[in-house]
């Protein structure tokens, strides 16, 4: 598979999706309802790129909902923030409306607020495979934190349905998402 391909030739039709607004809002409701009974106080996410599926307003509503039930535990978002010299991600706090600054690949990511810890990683899928492997842009990011981070957190791709790959042969560095998700449901654990 020539994965630098397979990955132009997915940004390009997520960029020219049709329906990606419809796709989008089912994905939104599928994560909402996902999301209903989870222990989790501290999830990380991402800011969208690329036509990427945008996870925040439905970690917002999380949010929310959890300030509403005056749970102990103050709910908190994450958004990762690079580091270069070890290409690493850390976990920023962030809300609506927080202060942001571009980071070093000109991705939004929250100026000045203090370092969270996830329990719970939603993690962007440009494609997926069977057994819940992800293709991501390359770069290795995500599979340096998640080796690095102690504990573990649980880990939930995020994708549209054209993203699936059937034929996708994970390499030997590659670890499963514990879940992937898309706008017609759960995908992985099937």
């Amino acid at each position: 598979m020539d994965k630098l391909a397979v990955r132009r030739a997915l940004i390009e039709e997520r960029l020219n999706m049709p329906d990606r607004a419809q796709r989008a809002d089912l994905l939104q409701r599928v994560m909402r309802i996902w999301l209903v009974g989870r222990p989790d106080t501290v999830i990380g996410a991402y800011w969208p790129i690329k036509g990427e599926f945008d996870p925040l307003p439905a970690l917002h509503r999380w949010k929310e909902d959890g300030e509403l039930q005056g749970g102990p535990d103050m709910k908190r978002i994450g958004l990762p923030v690079v580091d270069k010299l070890h290409k690493t991600l850390t976990f920023h706090a962030w809300y609506p409306g927080c202060p942001m600054q571009e980071d070093a690949y000109d991705i939004p990511k929250p100026k000045d607020t203090e370092v969270v810890v996830p329990t719970l990683l939603f993690v962007p899928c440009l494609g997926y495979g069977p057994g819940g492997y992800r293709l991501g842009y390359g770069g290795g990011f995500y599979d340096r934190t998640l080796a690095a981070l102690r504990p573990r957190p649980v880990t939930v791709g995020l994708g549209f349905t054209h993203g699936f790959i059937e034929d996708f042969e994970p390499e030997a560095h590659d670890v499963p998402l514990d879940a992937i998700l898309n706008d017609n449901g759960v995908v992985w654990p099937v």
